[in-house]
């Protein structure tokens, strides 16, 4: 029974000694490269990359695929380039096809590349199999006031050069609206346009807008071309109404200043004709007065009663007269 128990601990001992040198000495991968022609030593590569906590598969077949490519890339760089957070495998793909494509592009800047956050490989397919990108559909204004509407097919190539630091494809999209709009702006009016979209195409490629890009715009086609709103007509239509309101505005101030104008008129003649009762009022009192002081006699007083009915008398007749003749103007 004892015996029985050893050797099942022997046998699990075997096990795990042959797990644990299989793990840190890859003999299959390393007969995989010895018989692809890559010179790998087991113990110095193989085990040291386990130990520095490298996948040894992760960069001994990108080596394999780069030597029988014909390409010669140093284990260490690779290596170097995996523990900086890179992608091994996508750089040297990209190093293939742009050797197959008679692409220059070295090593160091093809990490560079993969390190700034950019797919070195589809940078490179790019540069190989052109892009075209659609920008969205860009409205403006000719000079005649009539809105065009446009869309474009911008064909660019990576600029492999610039790929480190060079804007997007959002600053492509955003230089060739600008470029749309202005072409479309300086248009003295929108038939012109219409008659020539291939001016909108030759007058943004004089523009140079990919400088500073990622990017090498070979070519901008004019997608569609349509007409739009006649902005002049509703601008003015607009300033009309806009003009419409202030002047009732100012109607409304000048008619509301009339009006308390004449209140206020209507005030003063209340208050005129209140002065004169009040000063009709004092007659009587300075009649008696005079009296009491001997400065006016009894037929003064009648003969002032005498013009004051005469006055009234005339004043009725007069009335009388001009009321028949207008009722009678034969």
């Amino acid at each position: 029974m004892e015996g029985a128990i050893f050797l099942v601990f022997i046998l699990f001992g075997i096990i795990i000694f042959l797990g644990l040198f299989t793990y840190f000495i890859p003999v299959g991968l390393w007969i995989t490269a010895y018989f692809a022609g890559v010179k790998v030593n087991i113990f110095r590569d193989l085990v040291g990359m386990r130990l520095r906590k490298v996948p040894p598969a992760a960069i001994v077949r990108p080596k394999i695929s780069a030597t029988k490519a014909g390409l010669d890339v140093m284990l260490d760089r690779m290596e170097a380039h995996y523990l900086a957070g890179g992608n091994v495998n996508a750089v040297i793909l990209a190093l293939i096809s742009s050797d197959k494509a008679n692409i220059p592009l070295t090593f160091e800047r093809a990490t560079a590349i993969d390190l700034a956050g950019r797919d070195v490989l589809e940078a490179v397919k790019v540069s190989v199999n052109p892009k075209v990108i659609n920008t969205p559909l860009i409205a403006a204004v000719a000079k005649d006031g009539i809105q065009v509407k446009a869309t474009a097919r911008v064909t660019v190539r990576a600029n492999i050069d610039r790929l480190v630091g060079g804007a997007g494809e959002e600053t492509i999209i955003a230089r060739v609206g600008e470029g749309i709009v202005t072409t479309i702006g300086s248009s003295d009016t929108h038939k012109q346009v219409l008659e020539n979209p291939d001016r909108i195409s030759k007058t943004v490629l004089e523009k140079g807008l990919d400088s500073g890009t990622a990017y090498e715009i070979l070519s901008i086609d004019i997608a569609d071309v349509d007409v739009g709103d006649n902005i002049g007509a509703k601008l003015q239509t607009d300033q009309a109404e806009a003009d419409l309101k202030v002047a009732r505005a100012k109607a409304e101030e000048r008619r509301a200043m009339a009006q308390a104008r004449e209140q206020e008129m209507v005030a003063l003649v209340e208050e005129m004709s209140a002065k004169v009762r009040e000063a009709e009022a004092e007659v009587p009192l300075a009649m008696a007065e005079s009296f009491r002081g001997g400065n006016l006699g009894i037929m003064d007083y009648y003969r002032m009663r005498n013009i004051q009915a005469d006055t009234e008398m005339r004043s009725s007749i007069s009335g009388a007269s001009e009321d028949q003749g207008s009722r009678n103007p034969d």
